[in-house]
């Protein structure tokens, strides 16, 4: 799954031992219950007794630990185990009877159910011989059954009669239909041609709200866009420096131009408001002239000039900071490449998202702020292109991963916050925030989700 269509095609035939909702709360799926003990190092999670895969299987914890398996195992590759990163690892998945499966951690994690979750999107359970190619053997325990794919058309879908949820779903059949671009996309919904878009972009969607019966549904999401400073190299190693970028910004108005309005602004850490524990009493960070000349001479920089890496997704966000910037007086040249070439190379020397000295990453919402956290700022962190090093963060971002109270987790998050907007290894202008568009006249119970998930389950006709 390498887009938001495909997560919501592969949603619809296979589901998760646990579901994440709108409000990133985690609800039973495959799993009824489950339960910690060692501090935090174990998890056994209760299997939903049952539950059948569309060819008749009964799911059981040998489906489950298989799919957990191929997910760690190093040779497959997985997006999900950047997730479990330093968390869980091969081995660590045992089933002890059919209707239970156990996860022995190798620190404590207190929200480790959000990784077997939703949130951890690749984390859905398939059957223990699942070979790959899933459009050709699309089996799992979902709502509905895929009944044709064609990846330059659409795909249908049938009602799963056997679904182990009594009565659900309420449809019975989903046809997708793909489009060349979100333009043709929007114009399909304003025509009638479609009910509802999987993906909707909330500068093209939330100007229809209200015509036609069109329903902009709007969700607080933890997406970003990550502005990365490197600092261990010229002109970003002081950290005065990366504060004069930071200051240089006017954040309301990249929200509004560059997020159509729907988020909520950015603090320069990477806590965002949707998370429990998220620290309320940081200054909001704003544009300061006064405060970007200081920094800069206080940097030793005569004339700050720096070169802005991006892909294609973000040129408007690179433009926007190149004419913000140039108004305190930093020059920015923009560096445009290809997506492919933007996340190409070796991951581990000269790949242009995490070695250039300034450039622009989209990340999709993550349901725990660790998911955030872990891969980007902390000491070698495998996605941490800022090179930035911290040991007091480090053992924060540990602390925050085990806290079981509130009270615990707030403490730790304040020091991560405080820590990351200090130094700035990471520049957070907003955080986005999702919305999906539909024919509120025909139909109900579609909503949008911080992730883009699309739950249909409960969707009825008017």
């Amino acid at each position: 799954m390498y887009d938001g269509s495909a997560i919501a095609l592969v949603q619809l035939v296979a589901e998760y031992l646990v579901w994440l909702d709108e409000d990133l709360r985690l609800q039973p799926q495959l799993a009824e219950s489950w339960t910690s003990a060692d501090n935090g190092r174990r998890w056994a999670f209760s299997l939903r007794r049952g539950v059948r895969f569309t060819d008749g299987t009964p799911l059981d914890s040998t489906a489950v630990k298989a799919s957990f398996d191929r997910l760690l195992d190093p040779a497959h590759k997985s997006a999900a185990a950047s997730a479990f990163a330093t968390i869980l690892g091969p081995g660590g998945v045992t089933a002890p009877d059919a209707a239970t499966i156990v996860f022995t951690l190798q620190r404590p994690y207190a929200d480790f159910p959000y990784l077997v979750s939703a949130g951890n999107y690749n984390a859905v359970i398939l059957k223990a011989d699942y070979a790959g190619d899933f459009t050709r053997s699309a089996i799992g325990t979902g709502p509905f059954t895929l009944t044709s794919y064609d990846p330059s058309t659409g795909a249908s879908f049938a009602r799963n009669p056997g679904y182990w949820q009594a009565g659900r779903p309420y449809l019975d059949a989903v046809d997708v239909h793909f489009y060349a671009d979100d333009q043709a996309d929007l114009i399909a919904l304003q025509g009638g041609e479609i009910d509802a878009q999987f993906l909707s972009v909330a500068s093209l969607a939330t100007a229809l709200t209200g015509t036609a019966g069109i329903v902009v549904d709007k969700a607080v999401g933890t997406g970003l866009t990550a502005f990365t400073l490197r600092t261990d190299q010229p002109p970003f190693q002081r950290k005065e420096i990366r504060q004069a970028v930071a200051y240089g910004l006017d954040r309301p108005a990249v929200l509004d131009s560059i997020g159509s309005g729907v988020g909520v602004l950015g603090n320069d850490h990477l806590l965002a408001p949707a998370f429990r524990g998220a620290p309320t009493d940081l200054p909001q960070r704003a544009q300061d002239r006064a405060k970007v000349s200081e920094l800069v001479a206080a940097g030793g920089v005569p004339a700050l000039s720096f070169t802005l890496t991006f892909d294609p997704p973000n040129r408007d966000y690179a433009v926007t900071i190149q004419n913000q910037l140039q108004q305190v007086g930093i020059t920015v040249e923009l560096d445009q490449r290809s997506s492919t070439d933007f996340y190409g190379g070796n991951q581990t020397t000269d790949t242009p998202w995490l070695f250039t000295p300034a450039n622009l990453v989209s990340w999709a919402g993550r349901a725990v702020p660790g998911q955030l956290i872990t891969p980007m700022v902390t000491s070698g962190g495998s996605w941490n292109g800022s090179k930035y090093v911290n040991p007091a963060l480090d053992r924060a971002s540990a602390a925050y991963d085990a806290a079981t109270t509130d009270q615990e987790r707030a403490a730790q998050a304040e020091i991560i916050a405080q820590a990351l907007r200090e130094d700035v290894p990471v520049i957070v202008s907003y955080w986005s925030g999702a919305v999906r568009a539909f024919n509120g006249a025909a139909f109900r119970g579609i909503r949008a989700h911080p992730s883009s998930y699309v739950d249909l389950r409960s969707v009825s006709r008017v």
